[in-house]
C-alpha cells in the first residue's frame, strides 16, 4: 500500500507541472482562436468569452486588405527554396565528412559542429553587406540562401549520424559494378538516409516559416514580406485601427500549417532524432 501511494505521489509530482505547463501554453492559443472569430466590439466587451457567432470576416479582411496571400506565397517560396538548398549542400558535405577521410576532415567536421554554438545574430551585419554586394537585399531568394546556410551545421550533424551506419560494403559493391562516387551518393546513400532527410527538412521548414528577425533585416519592400513580417505590420496597424480580430485571424493562418505539419510528422521527427542520436 505504501509503495502504491508513493508511486501515485511520484507520478502526480511529475505530471502536475506538465499539465500546468500545457494549460499555460494552450490557453493563449485557444484564446487567440476565439478572438479570430470575434468582432472588435466583442473583443473589448468580452475578451475572454466565446464569440456570439463565429464570423469569418476577419480572415477575409486579412487576406484581401492586408495582402496576406502574397506574404504566404513569399513564405512558401523562401521555406521551400531554403530547405531544398540546405539539403543540396548538406548531403554531399555530410557524406564527404563521414566517408571520405582526408587530412583535416575531423577538424573540418568539428568546425561545422562548432558553428551550431555561434549565435546567428553575430552574422547579421556582415551578411547584410555581403547580400548588398551581390544585389540580394530585399530578395526572397537571397533570404532563402541565408536560411539554408544558417541551418547547414545542424543538418550536416544529423545526416552524418545516419550515414555513419550504412554498411560500406554496399558502397564498395556499387563501385565495383562501375557506379561513380556521385552515383553511390545519390542512388545508394541518400535513399538509405531518407528518415534523417525527412526529419531535418521538416524541422528546417518550421524554422524558416516562423523566422522573423532576418526577414526584417534583409527585406524592405512590402511585396516581398514574408508572413511573419506581414503579421508584424498588422500588429502595428491594429494599435491605431483596432484591427485586433484581423491580427488574431492572421496568427491563426500562420500557425495552423505548422500545427498540422508537426502533428502529421511528430512521430517521424521523434523517431528520426532518436535514431540519429543512437546511430551517432
Amino acid at each position: 500500500m505504501k509503495r502504491t501511494v508513493g508511486e501515485i505521489l511520484v507520478r502526480s509530482g511529475i505530471r502536475l507541472p506538465l499539465i500546468l505547463w500545457s494549460l499555460a501554453v494552450l490557453y493563449p492559443i485557444f484564446w487567440m482562436f476565439l478572438g479570430a472569430f470575434k468582432t472588435n466590439a466583442e473583443i473589448y466587451a468580452n475578451p475572454w468569452g466565446v464569440p456570439e457567432s463565429f464570423e469569418f470576416g476577419n480572415f477575409v479582411s486579412a487576406w484581401t486588405e492586408y495582402n496576406l496571400d502574397t506574404s504566404i506565397f513569399n513564405s512558401l517560396i523562401v521555406t521551400a527554396f531554403g530547405a531544398v538548398l540546405c539539403l543540396v549542400l548538406a548531403i554531399p558535405t555530410a557524406y564527404a565528412l563521414e566517408r571520405v577521410k582526408f587530412k583535416g576532415s575531423h577538424a573540418l567536421f568539428t568546425l561545422y559542429i562548432s558553428a551550431m554554438m555561434i549565435p546567428m545574430v553575430l552574422g547579421w551585419i556582415p551578411l547584410f553587406f555581403l547580400l548588398a554586394q551581390f544585389n540580394l537585399l530585399d530578395n526572397i531568394f537571397g533570404l532563402g540562401i541565408v536560411y539554408a546556410i544558417s541551418q547547414l551545421p545542424f543538418t550536416i550533424f544529423v545526416l552524418t549520424s545516419f550515414m555513419g551506419t550504412i554498411p560500406k560494403s554496399l558502397e564498395e559493391s556499387a563501385a565495383m559494378d562501375g557506379m561513380s562516387p556521385y552515383g553511390v551518393l545519390w542512388k545508394i546513400v541518400t535513399p538509405l538516409t531518407t528518415s534523417g532527410i525527412i526529419t531535418v527538412t521538416i524541422m528546417n521548414s518550421i524554422q524558416f516559416w516562423n523566422e522573423y528577425f532576418m526577414a526584417l533585416i534583409f527585406l524592405d519592400s512590402s511585396e516581398n514580406y514574408t508572413l511573419a513580417l506581414a503579421i508584424d505590420f498588422i500588429s502595428n496597424e491594429a494599435q491605431y485601427t483596432n484591427a485586433w480580430g484581423v491580427l488574431f485571424a492572421s496568427l491563426v493562418i500562420a500557425i495552423v500549417p505548422v500545427i498540422i505539419l508537426y502533428s502529421i510528422f511528430q512521430r517521424r521527427i521523434s523517431q528520426g532524432m532518436t535514431e540519429g542520436a543512437i546511430k551517432g
